[in-house]
């Protein structure tokens, strides 16, 4: 059941239903295959267990946590990007290039969702590609949108490329409280968001039909090695490399 959430700028249904794909995106199963689908560090694995004093059945729900968490902020950056196709204004998601786009305004966003999240390199790379987009017209805006970013703010985005200095007008650097503001045109507009965001959650999950974790990486480990876990991650890894056939722990 859909609750009232009295939010100007997206309605009631729209809300819910973001809200809703968000959750649905989050992984509620894991198996062997999604566990080890970048091959696991087995030999990190040990050092883990042995120094923290761990057991090893620690070390794999902790590896387990640490693959969901990072899926899942990646599914957080889809409900930062495409909530923006609820509001009015003609905000596009594009499949490629710039995360966010309204041509009627000429403004191309690229959102980032911690203010520390790109190298150097990959800020050099973003910003010449905002510095290619002005270059087409002049009242075109670029913007790089954090969403935990150290102020809040609207400002030209500095930045040195091969020892130079480069800042336009034009290129700007915003935090999302500031781009709410914006493109909505109501001041506190990302603090109302964040102020009913674990009322729509709770109705989410409320009527959800499972929300349950499916977890089967401990049966299929120990299947594998007959219980032995330690063994069977070695085994994930180095099954092919030479002599491993007939690996062992004492």
């Amino acid at each position: 059941m859909i609750g009232s959430y009295n939010l100007s700028f997206i309605s009631d249904e729209n809300l819910y239903r973001h809200v809703k794909e968000t959750v649905e995106k989050y992984r509620f199963n894991i198996n062997l295959k999604k566990f080890n689908k970048n091959l696991i560090d087995p030999i990190k694995l040990t050092f883990d267990a042995k120094i923290y004093n761990k057991k090893i059945e620690e070390v794999i729900e902790n590896e387990i946590i640490r693959q969901m968490d990072k899926s899942n902020t990646n599914h957080i950056g889809y409900f930062h990007q495409n909530i923006f196709r609820y509001f009015s204004g003609n905000w596009e998601v594009p499949k490629n290039g710039f995360d966010l786009i309204n041509k009627e305004r000429k403004i191309y966003v690229e959102m980032k969702n911690k203010h520390n999240t790109m190298n150097s390199s990959s800020a050099q790379k973003t910003y010449i590609s905002m510095q290619n987009m002005i270059l087409k017209s002049a009242d075109i805006t670029c913007m790089l949108v954090e969403v935990i970013a150290k102020n809040s703010q609207n400002i030209p985005w500095k930045i040195t490329i091969n020892s130079q200095q480069f800042n336009h007008d034009n290129i700007r650097r915003v935090s999302i409280d500031k781009f709410y503001a914006l493109v909505t045109g109501e001041e506190d507009a990302f603090k109302n968001l964040c102020e009913v965001l674990p009322i729509v959650l709770d109705d989410v999950i409320k009527n959800q039909q499972t929300d349950t974790i499916q977890n089967s990486v401990f049966k299929e480990l120990n299947d594998l090695s007959k219980g032995n876990l330690l063994k069977s991650l070695y085994l994930l890894s180095f099954a092919k490399y030479d002599g491993f056939d007939t690996f062992s722990f004492t």
